[in-house]
């Protein structure tokens, strides 16, 4: 099993429609096909817990079968037309890939 988590910090200032756009793209990730299960959620309530991080506004897991189904979707043309789309919405993103 290979995991691919992405924490989006989306700028503060994107009105209600770029939300709405940024998160409509999000769930588009869901139809490529070499993924096993797609997560896809915000900051819980658990956020005042010292050791939660809640610094993020979106994340995304990816469930894999092996590395390989990972290097298929980072090619794959919704996901490409998903960094297109929406990269002008976050400031910057972290990654954590486990196997």
């Amino acid at each position: 099993m290979f995991v691919h988590t992405v924490l989006f910090h989306l700028k503060k200032d994107l009105s209600d429609e770029a939300i709405s756009e940024f998160e409509t793209a999000l769930d588009s990730l869901k139809a490529i096909k070499v993924s096993r299960a797609t997560y896809i959620g915000t900051v819980a309530e658990t956020k005042d817990r010292p050791v939660v991080r809640s610094d993020y506004s979106y994340n995304l897991t990816i469930l894999f079968d092996d590395i390989e189904g990972h290097n298929q979707y980072q090619v794959d043309p919704l996901h490409k037309a998903f960094v297109a789309q929406c990269s002008k919405y976050w400031t910057h993103l972290e990654i954590i890939d486990s196997d």
